[in-house]
């Protein structure tokens, strides 16, 4: 009985980082969180409740709020679907016996590191500046030059294809999916008659479509929490007329721009609903198009 309950104090004592961790600065300020959105706080007075004020004049009378909403749903449902395309599309490249596949993959996977990182937001603003490269090859081919900092929709592709370079973590996902399809499979194909169109629609798809699920779900989140690129390349204004205002930005700004934490706190829950519901809608559309190899998945 002792050995058993001093195995256990050892395990607690283990496990005792985490959890306090976890209850410190995860699930007290989940909660504080919640209790702020039903209240007017401006960081500096005492919180006073005010009920669903917050939520109401968000869904009521902020237009900014309706336009980072948009702003965010381009950038996810355009951003993510490309990062994962040419996720897959690089992967498959490297699904070879190369010997130089070990150094091509940490290349392609150094942008998934730093992609997200001030100074590569910056580079990135440099790049498409009036004089940046981007705009010098589009002279060079004959095109004319584009003022990416003009242009709402030009502005809000920058971001879209900066997210677009960070498909490295998603790659290395699905590398170790095509590994896992037995070669078995694609020399029947081929026996068949099969040419590679098929083999990639017929195969490769449908074994990879639980990674695909999951990659997708998990961008999904990534790029609705996107803030530095938005932060750094806007200059923290979300512009040119709110082109680049994405959800966490615009939250941002409300908290510590426009001392409202009470609507900043109503955002972030907002912004976990919508999230949830948007995970959820993927989970119950597996049914239809994700392939397992037993009917349990």
């Amino acid at each position: 009985m002792k050995v058993a309950l001093k195995k256990d104090i050892t395990g607690y004592a283990f496990i005792s980082p985490f959890v306090v961790g976890f209850l410190v600065f995860t699930f007290v300020p989940i909660l504080a969180s919640l209790y702020l959105s039903f209240t007017d706080y401006d960081l500096f007075t005492t919180p006073s409740w005010i009920g669903f004020d917050n939520y109401h004049d968000l869904f009521t009378n902020d237009k900014k709020f309706w336009k980072s909403l948009k702003v965010t749903f381009l950038y996810v449902f355009i951003g993510v679907p490309l990062r994962l395309f040419f996720a897959l599309m690089v992967a498959m490249l490297l699904n070879t016996a190369s010997k130089a596949v070990g150094v091509y993959r940490t290349l392609f996977y150094l942008p998934s590191i730093i992609g997200g990182s001030v100074a590569v937001s910056i580079m990135w603003r440099n790049l498409y500046g009036d004089k940046g490269i981007i705009n010098v090859m589009l002279e060079a081919v004959g095109l004319d030059a584009v003022r990416w900092f003009a242009d709402p929709m030009a502005a809000l592709w920058m971001l879209i294809t900066l997210s677009a370079w960070q498909f490295g973590s998603s790659m290395l996902i699905f590398l170790a999916g095509l590994k896992n399809i037995p070669a078995s499979l694609y020399e029947a194909a081929s026996v068949d008659g099969a040419n590679g169109l098929n083999r990639f629609f017929k195969i490769t798809v449908p074994m990879l479509t639980p990674i695909i699920l999951f990659n997708a779900i998990m961008q999904t989140i990534g790029a609705f929490m996107t803030f530095v690129p938005a932060y750094i390349i806007s200059k923290g204004t979300g512009g040119p007329l709110d082109g680049t205002l994405l959800y966490s930005l615009y939250l941002f700004r409300q908290g510590f721009q426009f001392f409202d934490m009470g609507t900043a706190s109503a955002m972030a829950w907002i912004m976990l609903i919508i999230v949830s519901v948007l995970t959820a809608v993927l989970f119950l559309s597996s049914k239809y198009w994700v392939h397992y190899e037993s009917k349990e998945g």
